[in-house]
């Protein structure tokens, strides 16, 4: 989980790295021949010109050169950060290029190789955030490495929270405002309070509101297409579940400030249900 306010300086040195959630946008491109030549062809039909500077993914259904198709996309101003997993991940690899999950798939988490010494955390404004779902390694020995737990938060400032032992669903219980983020990866992110304008709050299974959701609603961040999303009172600048997404404006009119539930169906795309009618 991470919290990130961008409001807000700490007083302490920064860490050398922390990972974060954010919500960027790739274009996608599907190859169905390794011919080079029809793949410029369709390039110079499809482009107005060679600086377009788009970020692609490559996702072939037959094997390919990656190296020369790689050549071939920068000379054109594409930019291919990586693939879709399937017949070219070695040669991904081997060019250091990232390897995505495919639809409907999830990203494996990171863990530390060695379990961090393990203590009782709580967050106070005044203090550094930490875990209230850790205990001592003797209690812990004797709980299933799989089961799922509850990690409860106070207020938040600028801190980078990284779950090494369990699978867990995350409760926090403060305002989200504006500017802050929110990522939590591997369960539920549940909000008791209310997410602001300018927020945005970020997780790869489901996400439930309980006060006024404003701002970014992401569910489902790394393609689960199962995960959804509950609110109290409905009204985001965007929502997105497995990648699909929909700005404020374009949402149903009918839904705005009321109990909603959000999910993804193929085919349909988002679907939006008041759980008032339900």
């Amino acid at each position: 989980m991470t919290v990130l306010d961008n409001g807000t300086q700490g007083a302490s040195a920064a860490p050398a790295l922390a990972f974060y959630g954010k919500m960027l946008t790739f274009s996608r491109l599907e190859f169905g021949t390794d011919d080079l030549s029809a793949i410029e062809a369709q390039l110079a039909a499809t482009l107005s010109g060679k600086s377009s500077n788009i970020p692609v993914l490559i996702d072939s259904e037959v094997e390919q050169d990656l190296s020369a198709l790689v050549e071939l996309l920068w000379s054109w101003g594409l930019q291919p950060i990586g693939v879709v997993t399937g017949l070219l991940d070695a040669q991904a690899r081997e060019l250091r290029l990232a390897i995505f999950p495919a639809d409907g798939k999830r990203i494996e988490r990171i863990l530390p190789t060695k379990k961090p010494a393990t203590q009782r955390q709580q967050f106070t404004a005044d203090q550094p955030a930490e875990s209230s779902a850790a205990s001592n390694p003797e209690d812990n020995a004797a709980t299933d490495s799989t089961a799922t737990t509850e990690t409860t938060l106070a207020d938040v400032a600028a801190e980078t929270l990284v779950s090494a032992e369990q699978i867990t669903s995350l409760i926090y219980d403060q305002m989200l405002r504006s500017g802050q983020s929110l990522n939590h990866v591997g369960g539920d992110l549940i909000l008791t309070n209310s997410v602001n304008s300018g927020a945005e709050a970020i997780t790869d299974n489901s996400l439930h509101v309980y006060g006024r959701a404003q701002g970014r609603l992401v569910a489902g961040a790394t393609g689960d297409k199962d995960a959804r999303i509950f609110c109290q009172v409905f009204n985001p600048s965007l929502v997105s579940v497995a990648g699909t997404y929909c700005l404020r404006d374009n949402l149903p009119e009918h839904v705005i400030d009321k109990s909603v539930q959000v999910r993804f169906v193929e085919g349909e795309g988002l679907v939006f249900t008041v759980m008032d009618d339900v």
